[in-house]
């Protein structure tokens, strides 16, 4: 039986991570045309410009990736905006910042009015959960770029968020024996879907279905938790899973000694790719969508802030960047 990775399914994670640090020595280099402004490589999932001497900027973008050959597929177009909205929105919490609006981007193969109408719903569903506005975009047609059914497209967009900078967090704060809480996904999210339609049964519509249920928006929450207890690292559990827990401080990481049940769905790709523990916790979010590290003496404080999410205590911070699990050590640099 093949044993499937992300890399077999079309996705190396190790190559597109080398492509994306060639070009980030390219963006860089562009800084010194903001003297001062850029705060450099402080937001781990989020980019900030200071604007006074209180106050930056953040900005991040993001799409939704294959998922939408599942709303094609079944032919349901009006959730697939509120996982671009949330893959966003999600990623710009992690500085501490507030999301105040967003920009998207629709690639389509013909401009369909119910099609964009459909997205459209989406978009403002996810836009009122995550408390932005939704202030412009672009809509191109592509007919030689995007294919499908004819209701072929792509959906992106790009967030702006603003924070404190006396508030901001960037995880050197974390600490040896900081506790490291995480919220349940609402499924799949946005990530590994190239690996999850090679593996699954994509005429199954209960399969579909699932596949489609929107990644689950944290703002709300997560900004109730700044407000009461002092954070020291946020982590969107996007694409790469486990491994975003190595992006919040270059000296740390975390050992995992409980990790909560999760959806069927990710039993089944692991069944049916025969895909391997360690590849399943390095491609999805694993029913994790989004962690917390706090200190010891504020994580009952920030377990109630959190209560209405399930949260669940999944470890502690160690020395070294890496991730513990299971016998597993995802990482390893001392």
């Amino acid at each position: 039986m093949t044993e499937w990775t992300y890399s077999k399914a079309g996705v190396d994670i190790e190559k597109e991570a080398t492509a994306i640090r060639s070009i980030a020595d390219f963006c860089k280099a562009t800084f010194q045309n903001r003297p001062g402004e850029v705060l450099g490589d402080i937001g781990n999932f989020a980019n900030l410009i200071s604007i006074n001497d209180e106050q930056a900027l953040v900005l991040c973008t993001d799409g939704v990736g294959t998922k939408v050959l599942v709303a094609e597929a079944l032919k349901k177009y009006d959730t697939i905006g509120i996982d671009m909205v949330a893959m966003n929105v999600n990623d710009a919490i992690c500085v501490g910042a507030e999301p105040i609006a967003l920009v998207d981007y629709l690639a389509v193969q013909k401009p369909t009015p119910e099609l964009l109408s459909e997205i459209g719903k989406g978009v403002r569903a996810g836009a009122d959960e995550a408390g932005i506005a939704v202030i412009g975009g672009e809509t191109a047609t592509l007919p030689e770029l995007i294919k499908g059914d004819g209701n072929g497209f792509d959906l992106a967009g790009t967030c702006l968020g603003v924070v404190d900078k006396d508030n901001l967090i960037t995880g050197e704060k974390i600490k040896v024996d900081d506790v490291l809480i995480g919220l349940p996904s609402s499924g799949l999210h946005s990530n590994g879907y190239t690996l999850a339609r090679k593996v699954l049964d994509m005429e199954d519509k209960e399969v579909l279905e699932e596949m489609l249920i929107p990644t689950k928006i944290y703002v709300k929450p997560i900004l109730k938790l700044l407000k009461h207890v002092p954070v020291h690292g946020l982590c969107h559990m996007t694409g790469g899973g486990l491994l975003n827990l190595l992006r919040l401080n270059k000296f740390m990481g975390f050992d995992i000694k409980n990790w909560p049940n999760h959806n069927w769905i990710f039993k089944q790709i692991r069944e049916l790719g025969n895909v391997s523990e360690e590849e399943m916790f390095k491609t999805f979010n694993m029913g994790v969508g989004f962690c917390v590290a706090v200190s010891p003496e504020h994580a009952d404080q920030a377990m109630d802030a959190l209560r209405g999410e399930n949260p669940t205590i999944l470890g502690k911070a160690i020395r070294g960047n890496k991730i513990v699990k299971n016998g597993l050590t995802f990482g390893g640099i001392e």
